[in-house]
């Protein structure tokens, strides 16, 4: 498994995303990118961050009825991007269709399906009063979790949290993506389930993805190592 952090670049254009990548001197990395990156500048950048070589997480959280879902993931896989995912809530038969879509429209290697289970800036009480499931938090994720592993998925967006409990159930090779990774010296902003890059590897994640300790940096290159070495060059998934 990929023994790089995933960088979260949650910037709104290409130029100051451009800039960000700069301070990296043509280093491959493994990058996210998100809604705000995406909706306000479209598949030019996802070619614009392959044709500079770098691994490409597309987090778009797809929610919709099945079929929908299927045509979107059959447009979205000729961008060649490495992993991609949907919200666990809409289903099992919409991840399945989103797994179907992928197919579909790949040539090649399928990119790898996530499920995101629960937002790791969603608290437990804030999921009984606003989602109304009366269950614990890592019962949900759990729930989630198998969901989507029937479906044919990949592994889930999770917290690191969940981590063992997810590997537990669903097998180690089950990916487990935890954002809300922060260096102990950063904020943790609207992040209520965060961890350290050490913390992260010690609880079982099988990536990691890492955005402000990194983007906000006075330097940019310095933090990202920094978040390298802890999470551990030799890290494999757990």
């Amino acid at each position: 498994m990929e023994r790089e952090p995933i960088i979260a670049l949650d910037f709104p254009t290409w130029k100051e995303t451009e800039r960000f990548l700069q301070t990296f001197s043509n280093e491959s990395l493994y990058v996210k990118v998100g809604m705000e990156l995406y909706l306000q500048n479209g598949p030019a950048v996802i070619e614009k961050l392959k044709e500079m070589n770098h691994r490409i997480f597309l987090d778009l959280k797809l929610h919709d009825i099945p079929n929908t879902v299927q045509q979107a993931m059959k447009g979205l896989a000729n961008l060649g991007v490495d992993m991609i995912n949907v919200h666990a809530a809409g289903g099992q038969k919409m991840m399945a269709a989103a797994r179907e879509g992928l197919e579909q429209g790949t040539s090649g290697k399928r990119p790898l399906l996530l499920a995101v289970t629960q937002l790791t800036s969603t608290s437990e009480e804030q999921m009984h009063s606003e989602q109304l499931i009366p269950v614990s938090l890592e019962e949900s994720v759990l729930h989630y979790a198998k969901l989507t592993k029937a479906a044919g998925c990949d592994g889930v967006v999770c917290s690191v949290y969940e981590a063992a409990a997810i590997s537990e159930a669903c097998g180690i090779d089950f990916l487990k993506v935890t954002p809300g990774i922060r260096l102990k010296e950063d904020d943790a902003n609207d992040q209520k389930r965060v961890a350290d890059p050490a913390g992260a590897k010690s609880l079982g994640s099988s990536m990691i993805v890492v955005g402000r300790s990194i983007t906000k940096a006075s330097e940019p290159l310095e933090a990202y190592q920094k978040v390298k070495q802890q999470w551990g060059e030799n890290n494999y998934a757990k």
